[in-house]
């Protein structure tokens, strides 16, 4: 049931709206406060879905009461209802962050329509919000060495800037969770995160890819296509294994970080973006540098802070955290209940060479649990975790 607030100082007002909302849908459960505040010690201790503000009103007028909202609860819409003499105010009251304003007398269609668009709104907001704890939970750093609190230190410190990053480790320890908490932890959060695999994109395509293309540039471009630089702007891009781009790609991508400026393939016009460029390889930069594969003015703009994340075989202690998230994230999916490792299993499992490092840990937790007893033991571990 929606929850719908009116702040209206005129009685004959609260009630026309009242019976309009009640009528038109019993989902909207309204409430009514004669001033603004009273209205804010309603919002204070209610959420609600939806709130109707007059603008002019004694003791706190509706410009007060919504700048107050917006500061403790600014996911709430707020709908401004404005008399003939204050249409200037309600048009300004919208860059304070109203969802919209209504005339009085309220014209019902007109009401209804805003009402449902505003709740229509909210409850994106409320979906996005779910979906975005979803999608932190699935980038969570789970370690308790002291290696993971030097990054997470190391993250707190500069998500808040626009220094760009470069991430170096083996393949499979997790450069992609550096990646995402730098960005949940920006204030570029609410913008996109555009992730690129380097590796994973033929040569000949990575620039278009990156830069997007026009109509007739090359004979599969039947249509202009935005690249992923574009995608990114105001947000963050993340070229993972940027130590396997071709030079000519490395090249535009330099001019990209030094002029904020890309230019589609094909095309003679500049378009200026805004993003925040993160980086990783698992490879020796300064080695593929000194062979003249990587450039070297390219290496110095993308590691202005660096962050290496360790090989597992590096973490050992973290191994028994990290089994035990494994398992309940596994069960979850599964929808069954979590099985339980023995000490002699966690211990065998931490001697192990982990050459592919999380990912495989990953593999060998799932295998165990589909395969072990309700207990994985140390000689479950030893019949199907061998490599």
């Amino acid at each position: 049931m929606s929850k719908i607030l009116i702040i209206e100082d005129e009685p004959a007002i609260r009630r026309v709206l009242t019976k309009i909302l009640s009528e038109e849908n019993d989902a909207y459960q309204v409430e009514e406060a004669e001033d603004g505040l009273i209205g804010m010690e309603k919002i204070k201790n209610t959420d609600y879905d939806l709130i109707l503000c007059d603008i002019k009103m004694p003791k706190m007028d509706g410009v007060e009461v919504l700048e107050a909202t917006k500061k403790i609860k600014p996911e709430i819409p707020i709908v401004m209802i404005s008399g003939h003499g204050d249409m200037e105010t309600a048009i300004n009251t919208m860059r304070l962050g109203a969802f919209d304003y209504i005339s009085k007398p309220p014209d019902l269609n007109r009401l209804l329509n805003t009402v449902r668009n505003a709740l229509d709104k909210k409850q994106l907001v409320v979906e996005n919000k779910i979906l975005k704890k979803k999608v932190s939970k699935n980038y969570e750093m789970i370690g308790d060495s002291k290696e993971i609190h030097h990054i997470k230190d190391m993250i707190e410190k500069v998500a808040l800037t626009d220094a760009r990053v470069l991430i170096t480790g083996p393949n499979g320890t997790g450069k992609e969770l550096v990646a995402h908490q730098l960005h949940e932890k920006s204030e570029r959060a609410a913008a996109p995160l555009i992730e690129v695999n380097c590796a994973a994109i033929p040569s000949e395509l990575i620039e278009s890819e990156l830069f997007g293309h026009v109509k007739g540039a090359f004979t599969s471009a039947v249509k202009d296509r935005a690249g992923k630089f574009e995608a990114a702007d105001k947000g963050t891009i993340f070229l993972d294994e940027i130590g396997d781009m071709s030079l000519s790609a490395q090249a535009k991508v330099l001019r990209a970080l030094q002029e904020s400026m890309i230019t589609r393939v094909g095309a003679d016009k500049d378009i200026k973006v805004d993003v925040r460029v993160v980086a990783a390889t698992n490879k020796d930069l300064k080695k593929e540098i000194a062979e003249g594969r990587f450039r070297e003015d390219l290496y110095h703009r993308l590691a202005v802070i660096l962050i290496k994340v360790p090989a597992l075989n590096d973490r050992r202690n973290d191994i028994p955290l990290l089994i035990q998230h494994f398992s309940k994230k596994i069960a979850d999916e599964q929808g069954s209940v979590a099985k339980e490792f023995s000490a002699e299993a966690l211990n065998l499992l931490q001697e192990y060479d982990w050459t592919g490092n999380i990912r495989e840990l990953r593999n060998v937790v799932e295998r165990l649990i589909i395969l072990g007893g309700a207990t994985i033991s140390e000689e479950d571990v030893r019949l199907f975790a061998s490599k």
